[in-house]
């Protein structure tokens, strides 16, 4: 292939990146990530934080994890301070996707409680897969100050994070579990019984929280 072939193809694919469709964004973002190349990496980090289709984001998010981390971090790091929450949450994704640990200290507690749910969703994820081993207990305790936050979504979200720390969330949830506060003890109890019964799923360890919270610390119903 010629040099101006190539410089030809690199142009299309990014016009297909803001292409009004989005199966051609789609096709776009795939082309750039089975060829992948350092002058595509500031365009996709920026296309990540203004695509508005799911699938599209996923493929973008796949075609950065094919360029070197070296490339990618640095953009990445930069969108966590983005005034957009999307651009913080994709960044968060993404970053949880290529897994370096250099950008643990980046995945802050202003992050892990961001008031956007999607941005602190991602900042859960990214937190469980980057911190470095023997350190679990810095997250979980964030992460166990959002106990009871949201709905369903969001509290599995945070419960499969909890989980994800191991023995780390042990001190923070038995604690949680006398939290005066009924919906954040409801939560702490629901977590426990998910890390105990990952089988029996979310809504049946809710269930079992209910119950548990209805008997009261007499084992009688309150």
């Amino acid at each position: 292939m010629t040099m101006a072939n190539e410089e030809t193809n690199v142009v299309r694919a990014l016009r297909g990146l803001t292409s009004d469709s989005s199966s051609v964004r789609l096709r776009a973002a795939l082309a750039v990530g089975t060829a992948p190349d350092p002058r595509w990496v500031d365009q996709l980090v920026g296309r990540c934080a203004v695509e508005p289709d799911f699938q599209v984001r996923e493929m973008l998010t796949w075609a950065l994890t094919r360029h070197s981390a070296a490339l990618t971090l640095p953009p990445l790091l930069g969108e966590l301070r983005s005034e957009h929450a999307q651009a913080r949450s994709q960044a968060l994704h993404t970053l949880s996707k290529i897994g370096d640990p250099r950008a643990w200290p980046a995945i802050t507690p202003e992050l892990m409680t961001d008031a956007d749910d999607e941005v602190a969703r991602s900042a859960w994820r990214a937190a469980v897969v980057l911190v470095p081993e023997g350190e679990e207990s810095t997250p979980a305790g964030v992460l166990a100050t959002q106990l009871g936050r949201g709905g369903r979504e969001t509290q599995l979200s945070l419960s499969r994070a909890l989980i994800g720390l191991g023995a780390a969330m042990t001190a923070v949830l038995s604690a949680a579990m006398s939290d005066p506060r009924p919906h954040v003890r409801q939560h702490a109890i629901t977590t426990e019984r998910l890390s105990r019964d990952p089988d029996a799923g979310f809504d049946f360890a809710i269930e079992e929280a209910k119950r548990i919270m209805a008997l009261g610390p007499g084992g009688q119903e309150e």
